[in-house]
């Protein structure tokens, strides 16, 4: 016969005791109530209760109020709760890409917008197929490009690759061998952007007025550099980027220059919505392991800023008790 408990069916021989369903899921001399087609049934009777054929069974026992508190953040009204962001570059094939990505746990992944290749062979594998959009946010970036018209075009041509998704980073570079950002070009660039309906991460360098004016343009997260792109020199200017973070409203995440997972907790530690990486990923001896030490890091980073650092002090303190001292 069939009887359902919790709501899933389950088989058993006619006319079986309440008693003999409980042993048989374990649950004997554990504390729990048990309801009987939508009646209470006292644990005094579940030796004598016999079931029939449809029977229903509901099984309940205590937890903890509420809900575990899950750690997350939203960017466009989307919440996310990997804070560690990668992108898509420099690694040695697309395999290497796709492990690289999943042992990061990141839930955004970064891609360059460039020409297709006319004579790709048809069965070769393209980046999309590899970093899926139905398991990914896919993040069109404005890598390589030193002019919001330039910029400007890129995105435009990333959210009709994405199908009208509007959430692009903007990066407006200087020059070739700094790679810093030219923050004229990226302000211009962004204002077209947010008038253009998009939602603008924007990369910037760590200059706290600069992040702010960004923020008031309409971006929905700010970007500061740790370091000049691909150096892997970590946190230059902390305190720059600790200003950022008490002066705005959006988030802000840590955007080029981190080299390894201290860098990572550093800036995490210091309040950051998340890191976005590369380099420090696919240039690794073994990326994929980086990869998994950079989730880690992050994690640990923001644990630590959400249970507040001891203060620094420039003389010791002792850790044990000088009272009742033997000697």
């Amino acid at each position: 016969m069939i009887i359902y408990i919790n709501g899933e069916n389950h088989t058993y021989e006619d006319n079986i005791t309440v008693a003999k369903v409980i042993a048989d899921l374990g649950l004997t001399g554990k504390k729990i109530a048990v309801e009987l087609n939508k009646e209470i049934l006292p644990f005094q009777q579940y030796e004598s209760q016999h079931l029939s054929d449809q029977d229903c069974l509901e099984v309940v026992h205590a937890i903890g109020g509420g809900q575990e508190p899950v750690d997350s953040f939203v960017l466009a009204g989307v919440t996310y709760h990997s804070r560690l962001l990668v992108g898509t570059g420099k690694y040695k094939d697309l395999e290497e890409t796709r492990l690289a990505i999943e042992a990061s746990g990141a839930q955004i992944v970064t891609v360059a917008i460039r020409r297709t290749n006319i004579g790709q062979n048809p069965g070769e594998p393209n980046l999309l197929d590899v970093i899926s959009p139905d398991k990914y946010t896919i993040l069109p970036n404005t890598a390589g490009c030193y002019t919001a018209e330039d910029a400007v075009r890129t995105c435009r041509l990333g959210r009709e690759l994405l199908g009208g998704h509007n959430l692009v980073k903007l990066e407006v570079l200087a020059d070739q061998k700094t790679l810093f950002p030219d923050v004229h070009e990226t302000y211009a660039a962004a204002k077209l952007l947010v008038k253009d309906g998009f939602d603008v991460m924007v990369y910037t360098n760590d200059d706290p007025i600069a992040a702010k004016r960004l923020e008031d343009i309409g971006c929905i997260a700010v970007m500061p550099l740790a370091a000049p792109i691909g150096s892997g020199l970590g946190i230059r200017n902390p305190y720059n980027i600790l200003t950022i973070i008490e002066n705005a409203n959006v988030p802000i995440l840590v955007d080029a220059g981190v080299g390894t997972a201290s860098d990572a907790a550093i800036a995490m530690e210091l309040g950051c919505a998340g890191v976005l990486m590369n380099t420090a990923i696919a240039e690794a001896k073994n990326p994929i392991l980086m990869a998994s030490a950079m989730r880690k890091g992050i994690e640990a980073g923001r644990e630590a800023y959400l249970a507040g650092r001891m203060p620094r002090k420039r003389f010791a303190s002792a850790s044990s008790p000088i009272d009742g001292l033997f000697f």
